[in-house]
């Protein structure tokens, strides 16, 4: 799998249009990439976005877009690994690749100092506990979100992936209904007590998502090839 950082920042639009021509172009010998990028302030509605959960964008643009789900917002401090993948190739489903690319970002913070990290039923997406602390007393910690995931499936190839708050401004997620539920707290790295830069961050997310992303061996389990997307 080839990893490659894109120059930054990278604007979002021009970003996108260039995932779709890679995946419209390419062919059964095409090797799966996975692009690092920074962008510049942006919210994204995903194709069942509903504006009304963009409460104030201020100056930041908002674009709607052909992944799943509803709005979040990338920017400076965020890296996110698009990914591209043959699923056919692959030889597993989509429900197996959100799987996969979640339990990537888990491993990752575990790695880094947050064991803690664990999906939310029904919530795509990586969670921790907020406040932190060793152990909350019951009741005391919310699930917050630092990691949001968004992806679209053309011709059983993927695009779009998955975004990871390492030190950002947060409080552009204010201004939004984070994945369409008002209230969810977005937490990043740096507020857990990690320090790392983006730069490693980027590295470490697409090493885990090129180990977690192994083809399974002689499977013949071609996953649908219809539209798919999540966040």
């Amino acid at each position: 799998m080839h990893i490659r950082w894109l120059q930054r920042p990278a604007d979002y639009h021009e970003t996108w249009e260039a995932m779709k021509s890679f995946t419209a172009a390419r062919d059964a010998d095409t090797a799966d990439e996975i692009w690092l990028v920074e962008h510049p302030p942006v919210f994204t509605l995903g194709q069942a976005g509903k504006p009304e959960h963009v409460l104030a964008p201020h100056d930041v643009p908002v674009v709607k877009s052909d992944r799943g789900g509803q709005v979040t917002y990338h920017g400076p401090g965020q890296v996110v690994a698009y990914v591209l993948l043959d699923l056919k190739r692959a030889g597993y489903f989509v429900k197996e690749y959100v799987n996969r690319v979640e339990q990537a970002v888990i491993d990752l913070l575990a790695e880094l100092g947050l064991p803690d990290a664990q999906r939310k039923p029904g919530a795509p997406g990586v969670y921790v506990n907020w406040p932190r602390a060793s152990a909350p007393a019951a009741g005391a910690s919310e699930l917050a979100k630092i990691s949001a995931l968004g992806i679209k499936v053309h011709r059983g190839c993927t695009y779009h992936g998955v975004a990871l708050n390492v030190a950002m401004d947060l409080a552009p997620f204010s201004w939004i209904n984070p994945c369409g539920y008002a209230g969810l707290r977005t937490v990043d790295l740096a507020s857990c007590g990690c320090a790392i830069s983006l730069e490693e961050a980027g590295e470490r997310l697409a090493r885990r998502l090129e180990r977690a992303l192994v083809a399974l061996p002689q499977s013949g389990v071609l996953p649908s090839p219809a539209p798919a997307a999540v966040e």
